[in-house]
């Protein structure tokens, strides 16, 4: 093949083009969406008078919703098509966030949170796969940057929420112009997709229900087990101390350090934009140094910053100590998907499907343990939550691949 040819091949026509713009508006929505209420969650948890322990089951509830609707999205993204089905899942998202800011009570807002945690389970999958169609036709690996700009997404929304606070916009107001930007832009997204349902190829990328069962009834050896528990508790680690930033730092920060209302939003956007930077090098790094190096060194920089952090508070320090956090971890749940989705013995998508579908379990367990923390010692000592995290993924590292040899 002459390079002239090569080159042909793999430069990707218009259409691909606009598909990966478009996929990317899918991710940066995403992103925005659930980010827009995290920063005005302290005064949800005012208005409807929850204590930490009702606050950390309520907000449960979005990742409760993610588990329970998971495992449907591949059935749905089989028979609409993945495009069609991450555009539904983010409308949904969207109504399901601005019902929660409107909630009445508390039991109404862990219920909305739910169906809104149920449809961007089903969104998540759903972009990814279509994503993986564009990477195909790209005929190289673009699927890490839509993740970076999922990060770039939550930086926006976490500071549209950080300007409506600071202009005192009712929660109503600034959800609804949230809901209806996003959701304007996810339909028109829709328009510069690939067309067409998801072919046979792109379908293996996530597995169904019943395609897990067949795998468990084959069997698979012990130590496909044990490294695929390795992985998932890797994936966890990492989704824990990113929920500490979520769901906590602006509530740390404004209530425990005393922070501005309009600063306190600064620890999460500090934790999700370091993300950002670390996904933007992390192909470059995993590269030179393999998975398991960057691994154990970020869960290093993530523990040591956010123990520092703790152990002297203050707003800066804090929010230097949520920078870190998200910097550290930002190649942990990438990286043990891929390598769950290599593991050997095991069917394309079902190592990937059981990493992605259990690592929410962290997001779930992680706010009402803290809040319970939080209730019976200090905030602060819930947070802890966040570098022993970090400090786990450290200690099971080894299973991640290490650095490739040249050529």
């Amino acid at each position: 093949m002459t390079s002239i040819e090569s080159i042909r091949r793999f430069t990707p026509d218009r259409q691909t083009r606009r598909a990966r713009l478009a996929v990317s508006a899918l991710f940066l929505t995403n992103g925005a969406l659930f980010a827009n209420i995290l920063p005005r969650y302290p005064e949800i948890k005012s208005a409807l008078g929850l204590d930490n322990v009702g606050y950390g089951l309520a907000i449960a509830a979005f990742p409760a919703g993610a588990i329970a609707a998971g495992l449907l999205a591949a059935v749905l993204i089989r028979r609409f098509g993945s495009a069609r089905i991450a555009v539904i899942g983010t409308i949904l998202t969207s109504l399901g966030l601005l019902s929660a800011a409107l909630a009445p009570s508390g039991l109404l807002f862990a219920a909305a949170l739910l169906i809104g945690g149920a449809s961007d389970a089903i969104t998540d999958v759903a972009q990814n796969a279509h994503g993986l169609r564009v990477q195909r036709r790209y005929g190289r690996s673009i699927i890490n940057s839509f993740h970076a700009i999922w990060s770039i997404g939550a930086v926006l929304g976490g500071g549209m929420a950080a300007v409506a606070i600071a202009l005192q916009l009712p929660l109503g107001v600034h959800l609804g112009i949230s809901t209806a930007v996003f959701g304007i832009v996810a339909l028109v997204a829709l328009r510069f997709c690939l067309p067409g349902r998801d072919d046979e190829v792109e379908a293996d990328a996530v597995a169904e229900p019943a395609e897990l069962g067949e795998t468990l009834r084959r069997g698979v050896s012990p130590r496909t087990v044990f490294v695929i528990i390795a992985l998932t508790v890797i994936a966890m680690a990492g989704a824990v101390a990113e929920d500490a930033g979520n769901s906590w730092a602006t509530l740390y920060l404004g209530e425990s350090l005393g922070a501005a209302a309009a600063i306190a939003p600064l620890g999460f956007i500090a934790l999700v934009g370091a993300q950002f930077i670390g996904r933007l090098i992390g192909d470059g790094l995993t590269d030179r140094f393999g998975q398991r190096a960057v691994a154990r060194v970020g869960g290093l920089i993530a523990a040591v910053g956010m123990g520092l952090a703790l152990a002297f508070p203050s707003v800066p320090g804090t929010i230097l100590g949520f920078a870190a956090v998200g910097f550290g971890i930002a190649t942990l749940i990438p990286a043990a998907m891929h390598a769950a989705d290599e593991l050997p013995g095991l069917r394309p998508g079902v190592g990937l499907t059981i990493v992605s579908w259990l690592l929410r379990l962290g997001f779930l367990l992680s706010p009402p343990f803290v809040g319970y923390i939080a209730e019976t010692e200090s905030l602060r000592a819930g947070l802890l939550v966040a570098p022993v995290a970090a400090l786990v993924a450290v200690a099971l590292a080894g299973v991640l691949e290490k650095r490739k040899p040249r050529g």
